[in-house]
């Protein structure tokens, strides 16, 4: 071969390589460039800032990942109470988090205590917000029975520290997720150096206090605005950039960041239906078609297993009188509640699916689920707000002096909401106006009964016999009112019409489970009951979740943020 040819042939094959190299560095580092514009992403002398090294949503404390899917939801099995009030549908559910156990005595305990430290109840504006939040101990109380060590007891006792919380509503249980998606959030900002260390503990104070909505839409104003604070420790590790005048940006972390993650909040029933059965790893046909009975597998509430045959599966009544077996000889290992973990989880790694205590989930209670309308992420319950502005265009923050304190029918004393916190109203026509999607702030009698699909709509929004609004003829439930006067004394005012033909109204919420109190038919997922939004009991706890952002599945490669 010529000489020429060979030395042509070598330089345009280095040339090749080369180039192959440099494209291949340069796909590499891609993900900084804007495939929209061509312009560098993350530049520090300007231009667009995101985190193009996200990989996937770290799971937040005390939650286990569970990949959602298509199910059957509802009862198969007997339905003895003859209720039918979820017949079968099938349903999909996106990826969530959920708690892995109940929140817990401890748990609650640590609300408390931030609370009492940040108003304290001795400061005659705060004392309500305190005993607001407080578990109602008296409903372990009866009057044929000797309750009074778990009076005294259960809630503060170390004996009980790991022992699923009772007592609590379920407006005490929203406020419990609120509260834990801001320490969460600020516990990130912190290790993230976007927040000064220790400052959660140490320098927050009624009037400076953090709140995550605040935080996305008005950063400067959380922690009452003080600098001191909101700008943090470790400036170099978060990318902050200094213009040719001395002006500092990306001082602020925000949604763009990956580090502030989504909401605590309760499970909608569906969510929590789906994470009970625990289908990760069952790939028959007639399970997969909802024929699944509980969270474990098999039709009995005792384990097949060789090692633990004949153990019981979860904390549950076992028979008239019968709550725990006999002396010596236990058949569920407890009387009344249990210490977590002390049951087999299900494939999605969650215990006490099933017994121990029931649980709240978001949804307002219905009779019927409308699964012709919406087959994807069910839930009854949407009430949409947006954040109130100001006159001169930035959010109305609360302060302690503007909380708003809300009376339950049982006559206690609930901040609606907290200082640092945005003020929400209701949405209006300006988000609304030719939507097809939604068409008012609040859609818990959407398609049930208002107006649009009550028998009685001829009468709807008629008045009674005193004057009060008929808003629903479907739902004719008793309103009983209180009120206080001038005094501050309570007013109790009991509706004694005999015209009420049921329970059921806006406010009243679903609660899922068996628990220590139920007999077997109760631990089936399917099942389901309501109680007011405002009380509690000694056999209705709540566990928290959380939404998954990105993937529908999460991946096998333990990546960083």
């Amino acid at each position: 071969m010529d000489m020429k040819k060979v030395v042509t042939f070598k330089v345009l094959l280095v040339l090749a390589v080369f180039a192959a190299i440099t494209s291949c560095k340069k796909s590499s580092s891609s993900k900084n460039s804007s495939r929209a514009t061509g312009w560098n992403i993350n530049d520090r002398e300007g231009g667009f800032q995101y985190n193009t090294d996200f990989r996937e949503q770290e799971t937040s404390p005390g939650l286990v990942f569970v990949e959602g899917g298509t199910f059957t939801k509802g009862r198969v099995q007997d339905d003895v109470m003859h209720d039918w009030n979820n017949t079968p549908t099938q349903q999909h559910v996106q990826s969530f988090y959920m708690d892995e156990t109940e929140v817990t005595n401890m748990m609650y305990l640590e609300y408390l205590d931030w609370i009492k430290r940040v108003y304290p109840p001795t400061d005659e504006n705060f004392r309500a917000i305190y005993l607001g939040a407080l578990p109602d101990t008296l409903v372990w109380r009866n009057r044929l029975g000797y309750n009074e060590i778990m009076t005294e007891n259960y809630l503060r006792h170390p004996g009980y520290a790991e022992y699923p919380v009772v007592g609590v509503s379920w407006i005490q249980a929203v406020e419990f997720a609120n509260w834990r998606s801001d320490r969460v959030n600020e516990y990130n900002l912190e290790k993230a150096g976007y927040l000064k260390r220790d400052a959660k503990t140490k320098e927050v104070t009624a009037e400076s206090n953090f709140n995550t909505d605040t935080y996305i839409n008005a950063p400067s104003l959380t922690y009452g605005g003080n600098e001191d604070i909101i700008n943090g420790d470790d400036r170099a590790r978060r990318g902050e950039r200094v213009d040719a005048d001395g002006n500092r940006s990306n001082i602020y972390a925000t949604v763009e960041t990956g580090i502030i993650t989504p909401k605590y909040r309760l499970p909608t029933e569906t969510e929590w239906e789906y994470a009970a059965l625990g289908l990760s790893e069952i790939r028959s046909y007639n399970l997969y078609r909802g024929r699944k009975k509980y969270p474990w597998d098999g039709q009995y509430t005792r384990s097949g297993k060789r090692k633990i045959r004949g153990d019981q599966m979860a904390n549950f009544k076992q028979g008239k009188g019968d709550y725990g077996g006999i002396a010596g000889w236990s058949d569920d290992g407890a009387d009344i509640t249990n210490k977590v973990k002390s049951y087999e989880a299900n494939d999605y790694g969650l215990y006490d699916m099933a017994g121990n205590v029931a649980e709240w989930v978001a949804d307002v209670y219905r009779p019927i689920v409308d699964a012709e309308f919406n087959d994807f992420n069910y839930y009854r319950g949407n009430v949409y707000t947006k954040n109130a502005i100001n006159e001169d265009g930035s959010v109305k923050i609360i302060t302690p002096e503007s909380i708003v304190y809300d009376t339950t029918s049982t006559g206690k004393l609930v901040a609606r909401n907290l200082p640092g916190e945005i003020l929400q109203v209701p949405i209006d026509e300006n988000e609304t106006y030719l939507r097809t999607n939604f068409d008012k702030s609040n859609e818990i009698n959407f398609r049930d009964g208002d107006k649009r699909s009550s028998r009685y709509f001829e009468s709807f929004n008629e008045e009674d016999e005193k004057g009060t609004s008929q808003t629903s003829m479907m739902y004719n439930s008793p309103k009983h009112g209180i009120t206080r006067d001038s005094l501050g004394n309570i007013i109790r005012e009991y509706d004694k019409n005999n015209n009420r033909t049921s329970l059921i109204n806006d406010e009243v919420r679903v609660y899922k489970g068996g628990s220590w109190k139920d007999r077997e038919y109760w631990l089936d997922p399917a099942q389901r009951r309501y109680f007011p939004q405002d009380m509690a009991t000694d056999y209705i706890g709540f566990r928290c979740a959380m939404s998954r952002v990105g993937s529908k599945s999460k991946s096998k490669n333990k990546t960083k943020n």
